[in-house]
């Protein structure tokens, strides 16, 4: 069931920040952060359940179970991932019942063509307008509950120009959804623009290394974005550190002090060790 203080944050206009997060182990460690949503970024999930890249190769049976895991061990709001919606109008319909039944609180449909590719990398082409404004409607048609959020994200900006994206996110946000993500904003002018432009809650995707330039949540605050996005921190963090650590052990045998790690008695209370050890204290001592 969809968690209502996502929607009520935007309605007090609260700032959202929200890091993504792509297994369990990002998913436990960032649900006790004191963030006000996760995000189950679609890049970082396929990279990390197949190994793949984020190019339309994920099912939507591959992503919802890796979703509906995240939000049964997870307590904060999770933004979910679900690319085109799987395929056409039909497919929508069924996206947005499996992730409100998961206990997702806000999908993410885009408007790219299928194959779908990561917004930040080039050759991305999108689907008629008219044809995403239908998926929009099927999707606020079929999901139960308004605390159900849909996410419209256009990947237009950077095929047809800033102008046609702008287009997209007033047409999306007229046919019911309720945050609009205009993808890959390639100046903080251009940022300032989308901001001015559309009236509706709108979310910027921060990702290090990607097109748009990366702002703290006061920064994208101020400009006039309710949500933001960092997709990539977990991912790019973890690979960072793994390099770092198998590095150190190739080299002397063994981590050193260069290799910082996890306590692993903490580890082992953040997987939930402490309820199987009380467990078999109570049933099998």
């Amino acid at each position: 069931m969809a968690n209502p203080s996502l929607k009520a944050a935007f309605a007090r206009r609260a700032f959202v920040t929200a890091p993504g997060v792509y297994d369990l182990i990002s998913a436990l460690i960032a649900d006790r952060m004191g963030f006000s949503a996760l995000y189950v970024t679609g890049y970082g999930t396929v990279a990390s359940y197949l190994g793949l890249p984020d190019a339309g190769l994920a099912t939507y049976r591959d992503m919802l179970e890796r979703v509906e895991t995240i939000v049964a061990r997870t307590k904060t709001p999770v933004i979910a991932d679900a690319d085109t919606g799987y395929g056409g109008l039909l497919n929508v319909r069924h996206t947005v019942r499996g992730y409100e039944a998961a206990g997702v609180t806000a999908i993410q449909l885009e408007d790219q063509e299928f194959p779908k590719k990561c917004g930040h990398t080039p050759n991305r082409r999108v689907i008629a307008m008219d044809d995403m404004v239908r998926k929009i409607e099927v999707a606020v048609d079929s999901r139960r509950s308004d605390d159900f959020l849909i996410i419209a994200r256009t990947d237009a900006r950077t095929a047809l120009g800033l102008d046609e994206a702008l287009k997209r996110g007033e047409a999306y946000a007229k046919a019911g959804a309720d945050i609009i993500f205009i993808e890959s904003p390639e100046t903080e002018a251009e940022m300032e623009t989308v901001c001015k432009t559309i009236d509706k809650p709108l979310l910027a995707n921060m990702v290090e290394g990607g097109r748009t330039p990366v702002k703290s949540a006061a920064e994208l605050a101020a400009m006039g974005y309710a949500l933001a996005i960092f997709p990539a921190a977990g991912f790019l963090s973890t690979a960072a550190a793994l390099t770092n650590a198998y590095g150190d052990l190739k080299e002397n045998g063994r981590t050193t002090e260069r290799t910082p790690l996890y306590s692993f008695e903490k580890f082992n209370e953040l997987i939930g060790f402490e309820d199987v050890w009380e467990f078999e204290k109570r049933y099998t001592s």
